[in-house]
């Protein structure tokens, strides 16, 4: 349970703090996934598609680290 406390009626940083906490947490993004039923093998597949991408950008981030140092 996320609870956010309000200083000084700064409505606007409450609400900036709550986002984050939110983000943090992940409740955004597990309600956009249930939202709609995904099939076991789109799950895999979209899981798998993700995990190339990010192995990818890392790759991709050592070369760049690499070409700098030389």
């Amino acid at each position: 349970m996320i609870t956010i406390e309000v200083r000084n009626n700064n409505a606007d940083k409450a609400i900036k703090m709550l986002k984050k906490k939110v983000n943090a947490e992940g409740t955004l993004k597990d309600c956009r996934d249930k939202q709609f039923y995904e099939k076991p093998t789109d799950k895999r597949r979209r899981k798998k598609a993700q995990a190339i991408r990010r192995i990818e950008r890392n790759i991709e981030k050592l070369y760049d680290e690499k070409e700098k140092n030389y």
